[in-house]
């Protein structure tokens, strides 16, 4: 299938501007943006090396263009300690108070660019999920993450981490349909602005737990496993195979059999009801009949 078909049937727009002009930017951008901010990235390196210890920058594997796995760059935000048995402690206490700084303020994706100019990233797109959650999207949700993912997007941008999984989802394909030159500058500025507006709302640790906890649930697969919309072996089933593809820097591909069993436990939970219903109507039903023999009789 040619790639303006495949797009068309995705509803991805098609147009000189996403296939061929904003690569160009993507490159001239990120490139004149390294050069510039080389001077601060060193500071910045040097900050985490202090604050967080080695290394500087750390690797996550990512499904980037056509869902193919590649490593994304972030400056550290968390220390290496252990506990008494050797074992790395939680994320809330090995994340460092530089950390934090550089997580409000979005600092530690500055790698990225990086990203960017080898042709893993675009400046704007959808940001790049964990494989272990991209794994349980549905078949509809899975086909459109087909283009480059963005240092920021117009989730990033109106919303931040505030969106709920399902509004990450419907913005991000409204993205995808409107996709234009004046729509990246807008959702560039903006996410500046959300950024600094995110950075002026001080919370104590208790509240931004509270906070966060009313958010977007991080993980996909932690979502769905709690609502019970997978069972705790297709979670187990999915992290396992997401080990694999990472492992194998393999190209992810949609699995029918994790979605089919997420609808299955849906309708059988919709199901149980009617069942009742009908069993019910079943026995009043005989109830009448026998009333009525009694009666003739």
């Amino acid at each position: 299938m040619k790639k303006k078909e495949l797009y068309k049937q995705l509803g991805i727009k098609y147009s000189f501007y996403t296939v061929f002009f904003k690569r160009f930017l993507d490159i001239f951008i990120s490139l004149v943006a390294l050069i510039i901010l080389s001077p601060f990235m060193i500071l910045f390196s040097l900050l985490t090396l202090i604050f967080n210890g080695w290394p500087i920058v750390y690797t996550q594997a990512r499904p980037g263009k056509n869902h193919k796995v590649f490593n994304i760059y972030k400056f550290r935000s968390m220390n290496n300690k252990k506990d008494k048995d050797g074992n790395l402690l939680p994320d809330n206490q090995r994340i460092t108070f530089w950390g934090k700084i550089i997580r409000k303020l979005s600092i530690d994706e500055l790698p990225q660019l990086w990203n960017i100019l080898k042709g893993d990233m675009s400046i704007i797109g959808h940001r790049p999920k964990l494989v272990k959650d991209v794994i349980f999207y549905a078949e509809d949700v899975f086909n459109q993450y087909v283009t480059r993912p963005g240092l920021t997007g117009y989730c990033q941008a109106f919303g931040r981490n505030k969106n709920t999984w399902e509004e990450t989802f419907e913005k991000d394909k409204f993205y995808f349909a409107n996709m234009s030159l004046w729509l990246d500058i807008k959702i560039f500025f903006m996410t500046f602005i959300s950024v600094f507006k995110n950075k002026g709302e001080s919370h104590s640790n208790a509240e931004e737990d509270k906070v966060q906890e009313k958010e977007q649930e991080y993980y996909y697969a932690d979502y769905l496993l709690r609502i019970e919309k997978i069972t705790k072996e297709q979670y187990d089933k999915g992290l396992e195979l997401s080990k694999e593809i990472i492992k194998n820097k393999a190209v992810m591909t949609y699995q029918p059999e994790l979605v089919e069993k997420q609808e299955e436990v849906v309708e059988t939970k919709e199901e149980k009801p009617e069942e009742t219903k009908t069993t019910k109507k079943k026995a009043t039903t005989k109830k009448v009949t026998k009333t009525k023999k009694k009666k003739a009789e």
